[in-house]
């Protein structure tokens, strides 16, 4: 896959695990995006592992080699579009899902995920490595 990927955090971890399959994505990509709550959630799965210190500057090396996308106004606006149309279909996704979410259809971007629940989505291109 070539061009502009946002990436979930599922993908993030595939990726330091070494998957040659997602390694080799990671590679052929154009530009690699990463939304700011992606982040956060990296460092709380960092901090709680036994590799703290590790696993930080690994998140800190990526983060300086890749875009990092940050909320706004607009994304707000998605996100509660988006977390509405949720709840009028009885069909819930995390809350951290909704706000990656926003921000790809936001900057019209494909996500790069494995989480299925993110076809609840409308609107919303995914995929998966």
């Amino acid at each position: 896959m070539s061009g502009s990927c946002l990436l979930d955090t599922n993908i993030v971890i595939a990726f330091f695990s070494g998957e040659p399959a997602v390694v080799d994505q990671f590679d052929q990509a154009d530009e690699i995006l990463l939304p700011s709550i992606v982040l956060g959630e990296l460092n709380f799965g960092a901090r709680k592992s036994s590799r703290a210190a590790e696993n930080l500057a690994r998140i800190e090396n990526l983060s300086q080699q890749v875009v990092v996308l940050n909320c706004d106004s607009n994304t707000a606006r998605h996100y509660g579009a988006i977390k509405n149309m949720l709840h009028l279909k009885g069909r819930p996704i995390p809350d951290n899902d909704i706000w990656i979410a926003a921000l790809a259809r936001q900057y019209q971007l494909t996500l790069v995920t494995r989480d299925v629940h993110y076809a609840e989505v409308d609107d919303l291109l995914s995929v998966a490595w």
